[in-house]
């Protein structure tokens, strides 16, 4: 059979950044993906600045964390009650419920303070 119409001549290349090259296509994907995918070598010797102000080092025994936090918790518990006492009316029931507050913290902390101790 013959056909009555010619062939349509060939479009032009309708990729937008010339000949289509799949080995430069690979290479600049590639590169695109290690960009955000790989860790560069640079981040790991520049530590990013924390926003903490005070942080808690690791490795540190559960059983000095525990008798510092404690610690802590006696000593707001003091200066609250010396508040308190100065306080009148509302204003010492809100610092003595506080006060409260950080001694029932104590009694967990110290709870927790001798199960470590047993374990050891």
């Amino acid at each position: 059979m013959i056909k009555e119409t010619p062939n349509p001549p060939k479009s032009a290349s309708t990729f937008p950044y010339g000949d289509y090259a799949p080995e430069k296509l690979q290479e600049a994907a590639d590169r695109v993906l290690d960009q955000y995918l790989k860790p560069d070598d640079d981040s790991k010797s520049e530590p990013k600045p924390s926003v903490q102000l005070f942080t808690v080092a690791d490795g540190i025994d559960t059983e000095v964390l525990l008798a510092n936090l404690s610690e802590t918790l006696a000593s707001a518990n003091a200066m609250l009650n010396d508040l308190a006492f100065d306080q009148d009316g509302s204003r010492r029931h809100v610092a003595l419920g506080v006060a409260q507050m950080i001694e029932l913290g104590m009694l967990l902390a110290n709870k927790c303070l001798d199960r470590v101790e047993l374990r050891t």
